[in-house]
């Protein structure tokens, strides 16, 4: 079955950075398109950014510049560096594909 692991979240400073991993199996990972969702306290889970399987990539206005989501095919993993992180960009990030989610990783970013 399918199954996304989430690497570990953490606690950073704002202005930070920070690598969230997703390992995926259980799939044809190599033609599947992945995304990176958030899910902020109190707020609608969101979609942070995604990259398709021909390596195309999209992200939300909030994030465009500061992060970057990538693939490896040959580790079935996605990536997603997250720079200048600020407060607003602490959640709960999901590895998401086809229906299917992670369990989430906890980021929190600190004044």
């Amino acid at each position: 079955q399918v199954q996304l692991v989430e690497s570990e979240g953490g606690l950073v400073q704002a202005g930070g950075s920070l690598k969230l991993s997703c390992a995926a199996s259980g799939f044809s990972f190599k033609f599947a398109d992945m995304s990176w969702y958030r899910q902020a306290p109190g707020q609608q889970r969101e979609l942070v950014a995604r990259i398709t399987a021909l390596n195309n990539t999209k992200y939300s206005d909030s994030v465009r510049g500061r992060f970057t989501i990538s693939r490896d095919n040959n580790k079935k993993t996605i990536y997603l560096q997250m720079r200048s992180l600020k407060p607003e960009d602490t959640a709960v990030y999901y590895c998401y594909t086809n229906a299917n989610w992670g369990r989430g990783t906890q980021v929190t970013v600190s004044t």
